[in-house]
């Protein structure tokens, strides 16, 4: 009731303050804001916006259009006008460099119109947004007839107007004309994802298996172009993985196959997750549920507050898991004796993570904005497993078998934070700007598992069990500089320092029946690194003559890392070589509808914390795993050439060929050594440097409408590798290939079938885990995965006011095909391993969508306090 009131009061009081007035002049209470982006959202700064109206000249008796106020954009896009007439009509003209111009007609107060007549806004609130390529939308402040007039008829929010990019400076390609799918931005490939049903109520991992060029196995690991990719967050490396970031929270996905100097040097590819941001004055933000046919459940919100120089947002996710792997290994070691051993896996997994987020921004002035998020992340999860496992020994006098189980449960925690302190400036000179920002990450494991092992007829005969503690630390400090040198040139640089310390303690115990757990010291290692990353970047780009435009770069890093085993004091120490990083990139366009492009970079890619860890897993007592210290980086020179076409019909191709050479190849490799425990001699998934490695390809991505309610990406990828190590694999051609369809059906239905499938290629070469050493490791250079395919579905309806409703029910992995089936071989072994991870679930997610996008009546100053200026006659 207070609410009410105070609601009724502030609106009489704004109708009678107007109404007074308008018995004179038209008093200037006017307020016009907005903001002016381009075609892909990005804000348009330096953008000049007038504001017109046609008045009488009493010296020619005609009527001419005179200036009624002007501004011009900030850094962010925004512009205002304040202390406006408000009778009348105006025309709104916006012009900016590089972009088609934009001219709207503006009214305070309209006479009313019959309620249902063309062109009444009545129907529609005040506060709804644009839609979808709308560039500002109107409200009434009439109203229809015995409707509450808008309380914001003085305060206008024109929304976000977008400025299509003129002809003659094409930068950024739009392969889609509304809400494209995909959009081309120099190096980068940007895939807004906000389609993606099949991955509603999921995670990134989810969203992932429906992104163009990337690979994603049962586990949730990506890669581009058969290599590990780094994953960022908002353009900055995480401690977060894939599993531990809600798909709802997603906006886009950049991928960089072939990153320039511009960017972090250890890097292969990189997967950048841009995460939801507010965009609008006023409040908005949606709540979800959903649950799938294993039990797992979804719950959570996002709110976004934006209002004056504040924009605050909030996000809360809770997510739990029943996960369900199935699956076996084959293994034959030639003796004397040789042996058979067979393993049949069935793994349940139990657990859930709470995911929460928090922003800020703070527009100082219209050039001048600050930042500070902060991202808390806590889960726990059960795994357990039961294998099955028969081993036949065979002697010449005959074959000796030994059939038992072994069971595995545990209890992980995990948390991560994120803390990320962000400034922006821009100047008056068009497309100068400063950025400098500070991240901090942290994520700790911590948890125990017992295992217990018996033999047929035997009974219990040992018992293992596993303490684990990690924690992983990451400070990040970065600045960045961009400066036109002429209209056709730009200058970029910036310095940027890495600092991560990981810290590990794992205890492995041994017991047996009748005695008390005893710790195996071999086993048990305590692990501690710190490392360091220096780098400095200078980028030069330009264009000549509209046809041809370049981006050359230098990039320099100093790195390190030091190492110590904590329980024995034994220490590690590794200073990189100082190491420079050229990139090029060459664009011709040949038409406004074709152009060429050949990119040319190098990379490295240094050894992670496990990979580099002496620590010994047999956690798997038949799947031993062991880093090795004495790893060196390895270092990837690449060129990519590229074809790029935009046809009728919102059809674009994007084609390219590729090659890259990577010495000191950081590779999986299965090699004998004692047993922790027995000391016998067994067989150790480790890690080496091999010699160098070739990979090459070429890669068509097509988005395309075949229809107007027909979306199709299509995305294929036809590569070769080869490596050069002790007992390599042949090198193979393999292909994959992805399909996304959406499909938009009558009564507010839409349909997602995608597709993908691999073919069989060689193992990968390394998988870059932040914490534990690789499960069920193989070696790369020493086997093949088998072809595999996976389709998934999701049908979505939208309902309710506004379709602000919806209800998405999918299913992934509908033919249980997405398994992985690996085959390694090596001097007195070979190995088969095939697993199938959560096929056929069901899964079910509600969404509601709300919001305000004015809230200026809880701004606004009392009036009977604000002095009222009339603008002079001009």
């Amino acid at each position: 009731m207070k609410q009410l009131i105070l609601f009724a009061t502030l609106f009489f009081v704004a109708v009678l303050q107007a109404a007074a007035q308008m018995h004179g002049r038209p008093a200037n209470i006017g307020h016009l804001y907005g903001k002016i982006t381009d075609a892909q959202g990005k804000p348009v700064s330096d953008a000049s916006v007038y504001l017109l109206q046609q008045k009488f000249d009493s010296t020619s008796r005609k009527a001419r259009e005179v200036l009624v106020k002007g501004a011009t954009t900030g850094g962010n896009g925004e512009f205002s006008l304040p202390e406006l007439p408000v009778m009348g009509k105006f025309r709104l003209k916006i012009s900016a460099q590089g972009f088609g111009g934009h001219e709207q007609e503006v009214t305070f107060i309209q006479m009313q119109r019959p309620l249902g007549k063309p062109g009444n806004d009545t129907g529609r609130s005040a506060a709804k947004p644009p839609a979808a390529g709308n560039t500002a939308y109107r409200s009434s402040a009439g109203g229809a007839p015995g409707r509450m007039p808008d309380l914001s008829m003085f305060d206008k929010d024109l929304g976000n107007i977008r400025l299509s990019v003129a002809e003659k400076q094409l930068q950024g390609v739009t392969v889609s004309a509304t809400r494209p799918l995909m959009l081309l931005d120099g190096e980068k490939k940007i895939f807004n994802v906000d389609k993606n049903l099949a991955s509603a109520g999921g995670t990134a991992a989810d969203v992932m298996r429906n992104v163009p060029s990337v690979q994603t196995d049962i586990d949730g690991n990506v890669k581009v172009r058969n290599a590990t990719p780094q994953i960022f967050i908002d353009g900055r490396p995480t401690t977060l993985s894939l599993d531990q970031v809600p798909a709802g929270e997603i906006a886009s996905v950049e991928v960089i196959t072939n990153p320039s100097a511009k960017y972090d040097a250890s890097s292969g590819g990189i997967l950048n997750i841009v995460l939801k941001k507010n965009r609008q004055t006023g409040y908005n933000g949606n709540v979800m549920a959903g649950a799938d046919s294993r039990g797992g459940y979804n719950a959570g919100g996002i709110f976004n507050l934006r209002q004056g120089k504040f924009n605050f947002s909030a996000t809360l996710m809770n997510n739990h898991v029943r996960n369900r792997t199935t699956g076996y290994t084959d293994r034959y070691l030639a003796g004397p004796p040789a042996v058979n051993i067979h393993q049949n896996n069935v793994n349940n997994t139990k657990g859930g993570f709470l995911f929460g987020k928090l922003g800020l921004d703070y527009l100082v002035t219209n050039r001048t904005t600050f930042s500070l998020s902060a991202i808390r992340m806590h889960g726990r999860f059960k795994p357990g497993e039961t294998t099955g496992v028969r081993t036949d020994s065979l002697f010449p006098s005959g074959t000796v078998s030994v059939a038992g189980n072994r069971t595995y449960t545990s209890d992980r925690t995990i948390d991560g934070t994120t803390l990320q302190l962000g400034m922006k400036q821009n100047f008056p000179k068009p497309g100068r700007e400063w950025t400098a920002d500070v991240t901090w990450s942290t994520r700790t494991v911590s948890g125990d598992g017992i295992i217990s092992v018996d033999a047929e007829g035997h009974g219990e005969i040992m018992q293992q069990k596993n303490i684990l503690g990690a924690d992983n630390k990451l400070l990040l400090a970065q600045t960045d500089y961009v400066s036109p040198l002429s209209p056709n040139s730009k200058l970029e640089a910036g310095l940027r320092a890495q600092l991560s310390d990981v810290t590990n303690d794992n205890a492995n115990f041994i017991r047996f029946p009748g005695g008390d757990f005893d710790q195996v010291h071999n086993a048990s290692v305590n692990y501690a690194t710190t490392s360091h990353v220096y780098a400095g970047y200078i980028t030069l780009s330009g264009a000549v003559k509209r046809v041809f435009t370049y981006k050359a770069g230098l990039r320099a890093e100093s790195s390190g890392y030091t190492g110590k085993l904590t329980n024995t004091g034994e220490k590690f120490d590794t200073d990189y070589p100082f190491s420079l990083f050229p990139s090029l990139a060459l664009t011709r366009k040949l038409n406004k509808e074709q152009e060429l492009q050949l990119n040319l970079t190098r990379r490295v890619n240094r050894p992670s914390f496990y990979q580099l860890s002496p620590y010994t897993d047999f956690t798997d007592n038949l799947n031993i795993t062991r880093g090795n210290p004495a790893l060196v980086p390895e270092f990837t020179s690449a060129a990519e050439f590229s074809y790029h076409k935009t046809f009728a019909g919102n059809h674009t191709l994007l084609a390219s060929a590729y090659y890259k050479r990577t010495g000191n190849l950081i590779t999986r490799y299965l090699t004998k050594g004692p047993h922790p425990v027995t000391g016998e001699e067994t067989y150790i998934n480790t890690f080496i440097n091999a010699d160098h490695a070739d990979a090459y390809g070429a890669e068509i991505t097509s988005v395309s409408t075949p229809a107007t309610w027909w979306e199709l990406t299509a995305n294929a990828n036809v590569y070769r590798s080869e490596i050069s190590a002790e007992n390599a694999a042949d090198p193979l051609w393999s292909v994959f290939v992805k399909v996304n369809n959406h499909f938009k059906l009558p009564r507010n239905f839409t349909i997602q079938l995608s597709a993908d499938y691999q073919g069989k290629t060689n193992l990968p070469v390394n998988i870059n885990q932040g914490f534990g050493p690789p499960s069920q490791a193989q070696s790369a250079s020493q086997g093949y995965i088998r072809p595999f395919y996976g389709v998934d579905i999701a049908i979505k309806k939208t309902f309710g006011k506004d379709q602000a409703a919806s209800l998405t029910l999918g299913m992934n992995d509908v033919f249980r095909s997405r398994k992985t089936d690996m085959y390694s071989e090596g001097p007195g072994f070979t190995q088969d391993f095939y697993r199938l991870n959560n096929p056929q679930v069901l899964k079910l997610n509600f969404a509601y969508r709300f919001g305000k996008m004015d809230l200026s009546l809880f701004k606004r100053k009392n009036m009977k306090n604000q002095g009222v200026e009339n603008l002079q006659d001009m």
